[in-house]
């Protein structure tokens, strides 16, 4: 330990830390712009200057380690001064725009100048301008403001891993941008506006639509893939205007990807607000009364065997609880949460979770991926595992497509027959996860959701089993999930019962007429063209694909209109939280199917959220722990046999548009277009 003198009093800090890190244990502010606890120590802005013992000059107290004897002092005439003076240079350039910057009321820049400068400048002559950059449809840029601190520089450099964002030219002739003129093509890029301190990078989707003092806020959580990041949503009435995200270390530390930023445009374009029933072939606007008689009558006369639901990727909880329990009071064993067609073993919670935990990546020193391309399906997954590499002494092996993942990697084969050769010992990338002290796997739905998933699963247990990753206090079998409500559909037990079909056979039987009464729970990602003999009931909140296989529609609420439990793809049950109310007449999910339920005939057994609550409970003990991940004891999963010979594929082509809300956003169209289409373009010109 280290023990130091910081105005008067002594502190004891860890080894590493620096004078600043030291100073804030001690309770002390100390202003600065550079510096960033999660990136490289730049120490170029100076704002943290203070006077240490014996030195002729104030210190960067950012970028001095803290050493053992040292004298501190951080408020001083001659710190007072020095700040004052750093703030003037800072300042001699800066546009002063405050009253028309989106960074407004929530600018570094700004409070620190009120806190930390004099009430003047003496610089009178003419500010420098430069010329902003054009960086893709996410962010904009006005670089006049920028002061030089360099953190976009070193995100982009050491998170997202794209060496987009550099310093061109010296001293004042000094500019920030990307080289060439191009889009920052990072799934991360949108972080770069949360960690500008003076608005020269803000949200382009966001430029002069609101202050921040007008907005409504809500603490939430995001469910456009699986990883539950933490977020808060600000909304002024009933329209939501911006997602920023929410520390929270073992998850998405203070980070977010840019979907699950930028996609909430996609919110209140392609809504479904009001009930519709096809009638003589088209759907018109009804009542709930009407909607509801209409179901009654198709349900008329079938048994539990003519009756299937599917739940869809944003499906919360205590929906599928009461779906399920419908279901189960109609005798159909035919229900699936799983509507990519993934071979997920419910019996076995240890074979769909991701054991070693989202945080626990930082203690892995070996990595074998498989089927999956965690840069497109869970960006902060990726982004975990690219801090990993950083520190050195990390591994990692992929079994699939070969894409840019930002680290470098062992390409080991395109397919099943690589991960064959791996179980029984005969790659050397075998030898690398036996001899590593936690070694971990990653599978993915492009290795789970083929005909042979099931096998490989099995084949994926036995690399698990045979190379020591499933030891006392490390579990290093993971399953990278791509949907929010995935495991909390099968913690809940939403899947076929005994006789019961999954996705791809309810599909089947709703084309044939096996099925006669197929209930779509927000499910859009099945393959399933209108069927003639089957009446279809889709419960969501977007016209998107499932709304126009529907023979009655009834409007539910969004993720951000509706109190919900999700369960992240780590079996970490979280709370989402109502930002705003219901479009039109749409309602809560749970509500729609309770009196659903009065009206055929087959009441649900609770009237209240709480009671609800309870019953969910009683489904999914592990869902009782808000936010604690409850341990999953390791089993036997998976089917033995021979695996296909074809290479796995991502399940995700577009990372941008990947469900109803992100294909309602126009700013994630835009952003398809210029990432995602710009560069198949590119690769077909050769």
């Amino acid at each position: 330990m280290t023990t130091l003198t910081i105005d008067g009093a002594e502190i004891t800090v860890e080894p590493g830390s620096t004078v600043m890190q030291a100073c804030i244990e001690a309770g002390k502010e100390i202003p600065h712009f550079c510096f960033h606890d999660r990136l490289s120590i730049a120490g170029n802005c100076r704002m943290c200057l203070v006077e240490m013992e014996r030195s002729p000059k104030p210190i960067a107290s950012c970028a001095m380690p803290a050493a053992d004897g040292m004298v501190i002092r951080t408020d001083t005439p001659q710190v007072k001064k020095a700040r004052e003076g750093v703030m003037e240079f800072l300042l001699i350039n800066h546009p002063l725009d405050c009253p028309i910057c989106d960074q407004g009321g929530e600018c570094d820049l700004q409070d620190q100048a009120m806190a930390y400068g004099r009430h003047f400048s003496r610089f009178d002559e003419g500010k420098r301008a430069v010329r902003d950059k054009d960086v893709g449809p996410l962010i904009e840029t006005i670089m006049t403001r920028c002061i030089h601190c360099t953190r976009c520089i070193r995100f982009a450099d050491e998170i997202a891993g794209v060496e987009e964002f550099g310093a061109v030219f010296r001293g004042e002739h000094m500019e920030i941008g990307t080289y060439v003129e191009k889009a920052v093509s990072s799934e991360l890029s949108g972080n770069m506006i949360d960690l500008c301190p003076v608005g020269a990078l803000t949200s382009k989707p966001y430029a002069f639509v609101a202050r921040s003092w007008e907005l409504r806020t809500t603490e939430t959580v995001d469910v456009l893939d699986a990883v539950g990041s933490n977020i808060r949503v600000d909304a002024r009435g009933t329209e939501v205007l911006r997602v920023v995200p929410r520390l929270h270390d073992d998850i998405n530390e203070e980070w977010l990807s840019d979907k699950s930023r930028f996609a909430y445009d996609g919110l209140r374009r392609r809504r479904l607000d009001r009930c519709y029933v096809r009638r003589n072939g088209a759907l018109e606007a009804a009542s709930w009364a009407e909607a509801f008689d209409a179901i009654a009558a198709a349900a008329v006369g079938l048994d539990g065997g003519q009756i299937a639901a599917l739940a869809g990727d944003t499906a919360d909880c205590e929906a599928m609880t009461a779906l399920a329990d419908l279901m189960g009071a109609l005798g159909s064993p035919h229900l699936d949460c799983r509507q990519d067609g993934a071979k997920l073993d419910a019996t076995s919670r240890a074979s769909y979770l991701f054991n070693t935990t989202i945080a626990g990546i930082e203690e892995a020193d070996a990595i074998l991926l498989i089927g999956t391309n965690p840069r497109w399906e869970a960006s902060l997954v990726n982004a975990r595992i690219r801090k990993r590499w950083r520190r050195g002494g990390l591994r990692v092996g992929v079994i699939g497509p070969q894409v840019d993942l930002t680290y470098p990697y062992h390409h080991l084969g395109d397919g099943p027959q690589s991960l064959a050769t791996l179980a029984k010992g005969g790659d050397a990338f075998a030898d690398v996860l036996k001899m590593a002290e936690k070694p971990m796997l990653i599978v993915g739905m492009g290795a789970l959701t083929r005909s042979d998933g099931a096998q490989v699963l099995a084949h994926a247990r036995a690399v698990a089993e045979a190379t020591g990753m499933v030891a006392d206090g490390w579990n290093g079998f993971n399953v990278l999930h791509t949907a929010a409500a995935r495991v909390g559909g099968l913690d809940l037990g939403f899947v076929p019962g005994v006789g019961g079909r999954d996705a791809a056979a309810i599909c089947e039987g709703a084309a044939s007429g096996a099925i006669k009464l197929l209930y779509l729970l927000g499910a859009d990602e099945i393959a399933l063209e209108r069927p003639e003999n089957c009446f279809v009931v889709y419960q969501g909140h977007h016209g998107d694909a499932g709304a126009r296989l529907a023979d009655v529609i009834l409007p539910g609420a969004a993720y951000t209109e509706k109190d919900g439990t999700y369960v992240n793809l780590e079996g970490r049950s979280q709370r989402a939280y109502a930002a705003s109310a219901p479009l039109g007449d749409a309602r809560e999910d749970w509500r729609i199917l309770r009196a659903l339920s009065a009206r055929i005939g087959n009441p649900l057994a609770y009237d209240t959220l709480d009671e609800l609550r309870a019953r969910m409970v009683e489904r999914a003990p592990a869902l009782a722990a808000i936010g604690e991940i409850a341990p999953a004891p390791w089993g036997e999963f998976g089917a033995a046999g021979a695996m296909d010979d074809a290479p796995f594929a991502s399940p995700i082509g577009d990372f941008y548009l990947t469900d109803p809300i992100t294909r309602a956003s126009q700013t994630m169209t835009e952003c398809s277009a210029a990432f995602v289409a710009a560069a198949e373009e590119a690769r077909a010109d050769g």
